[in-house]
């Protein structure tokens, strides 16, 4: 595989959203409020690092579109915050149009 290859290859990895679907307790979050990763390495700017800490042992996998382990949605990854009382995100791929557009 050339250097052209390999790049190419990175257009067929997936952008991810990620989106507040449950809250709970204190957070500055609001049900529905959705952020994206452009690709698994480029974490979005300005979101809660300890948030991002727990979705970064998912990223690939949504990306790469391992099914889940919801029965419900084998697309979609639902994960908690690390708060006790925290939020509930959701984790999908997301499509090239709002990778581009995504933080």
């Amino acid at each position: 595989m050339d250097n052209k290859e390999y790049k190419k290859k990175w257009e067929e990895v997936s952008s991810i959203e990620v989106k507040l679907v449950e809250k709970q307790g204190k957070c500055d979050y609001k049900i529905g409020y959705k952020f994206y990763y452009k690709h698994p390495y480029k974490r979005p700017e300005n979101e809660c690092n300890a948030l991002l800490n727990v979705l970064d042992h998912y990223t690939w996998r949504v990306s790469l579109g391992f099914p889940s382990w919801e029965s419900d949605d084998r697309e979609v990854y639902r994960i908690h915050c690390p708060s006790r009382k925290g939020t509930v995100w959701e984790m999908r791929k997301a499509d090239r149009l709002e990778k581009d557009g995504g933080t």
